[in-house]
């Protein structure tokens, strides 16, 4: 009796950390670059996209002045909602292939 109540409370234990170290995932900025910082990317320590940054030189590397910031702005925030759009359509897919093999049952740290 007392070995199963210690492996419930260890079973606790992880998943209380699970948890924590999830929360501290989803709080984290990484950040990547490329073409000598003319485009920066940010995700979360899940890696799941949080935003990207361009540079007029990354636009127009001849001319970057002629790049205004609106329509660099405009340029960010249509990547973004296309990457968002594609993560969110990975995720469901990703989501129904679990429960299809774990028959619907939530297994904590899965998905």
């Amino acid at each position: 009796m007392m070995n199963m109540m210690n492996m419930m409370k260890q079973a606790q234990n992880i998943q209380k950390r699970l948890k924590d170290a999830q929360e501290e995932l989803n709080h984290m900025e990484i950040s990547g670059e490329a073409a000598n910082g003319a485009v920066k990317v940010i995700c979360d320590g899940k890696g799941l996209f949080k935003s990207i940054k361009l540079s007029a030189e990354a636009i127009n590397p001849e001319d970057p002045s002629s790049v205004s910031e609106d329509s660099i702005e405009m340029l960010e925030d249509i990547i973004t909602a296309a990457i968002n759009q594609t993560t969110e359509k990975a995720t469901k897919v990703m989501e129904e292939k679990m429960k299809s093999i774990t028959g619907g049952i939530s297994i904590p740290g899965l998905f």
